[in-house]
């Protein structure tokens, strides 16, 4: 998931930029509490739409494509969102993904295969998360498959948090495997939080710190592992960051956590 490249203007646009605000907060060392604020919010906006509105309004938003895709790529990409607005899924993330393959000058074919596969993982996390879910879980849900997450990783995570927002976990879990943790230590870890009751700002301060663990030389399994078990890392220097503080012990467990250290 890619919040930057989603146009202003809809409402889905407005919801993952406060989740990208959420996490940029967390990646410069601001108050995860603050940052959890902004996944709440858009938790909250998402609700306030209700399934009808997940799909968007018809034809809302689909006009940026006209001018940037060939005609026979912008057919074929449009009948990939209607498709997705038929089964009530967002079709925001559609066309920014389109967007992006015109920007970057992609053949047409390339750009309405990408679109088939998001197209394909949000229907995916949205059939793993139940019907229920709110927009910015199953695109968050669509991003942690897309890095490489399994269906059920996602189904233990639901389970885990039953009545329980699942956008920052599922942002944070696709965040670690993009950083290199393997999914299914990276699924492990986050489950681990979730089955003790962590909220969004716990799961912040998970990724804050094994990012600065990993910068400190440390593995990215390892880092994420011990820090989701609460064990505290050795201090290890990589190449090049002597001049770094050195790892620092990790918070409390997730009950009473919510700080950086």
């Amino acid at each position: 998931m890619s919040a930057r490249a989603i146009v202003r203007g809809s409402a889905a646009a407005r919801l993952l930029r406060l989740l990208a605000v959420a996490l940029a907060a967390a990646a410069v060392g601001a108050a995860p509490r603050a940052a959890a604020a902004a996944a709440a919010a858009a938790e909250s906006a998402a609700a306030s739409q209700g399934p009808a509105a997940r799909g968007g309004r018809e034809g809302d938003g689909e006009a940026r494509l006209d001018g940037r895709l060939d005609s026979l790529t912008r057919q074929a990409v449009q009948r990939v969102i209607d498709a997705a607005r038929r089964d009530g899924l967002p079709t925001e993330p559609l066309v920014s993904k389109a967007l992006e393959g015109a920007t970057k000058r992609a053949p047409g074919p390339r750009i309405v295969a990408v679109v088939q596969t998001l197209a394909a993982a949000l229907r995916e996390a949205r059939a793993t998360l139940g019907g229920g879910a709110a927009e910015t879980e199953i695109v968050a849900g669509a991003g942690a498959l897309q890095a490489g997450m399994r269906p059920a990783a996602l189904a233990r995570l639901r389970a885990a948090r039953p009545n329980r927002p699942l956008t920052m976990p599922l942002v944070v879990l696709a965040d670690l495997v993009t950083r290199g943790v393997p999914a299914d230590t990276a699924a492990a870890a986050v489950l681990t939080l979730s089955q003790h009751g962590a909220t969004d700002a716990d799961f912040i301060v998970l990724r804050r710190d094994v990012e600065r663990d990993i910068v400190a030389g440390a593995p990215p399994a390892a880092a994420a592992a011990l820090r989701a078990r609460g064990f505290p890392l050795p201090a290890r220097s990589a190449p090049g960051t002597a001049d770094l503080p050195p790892t620092r012990s990790p918070p409390p467990p997730p009950s009473s956590r919510g700080s950086p250290p």
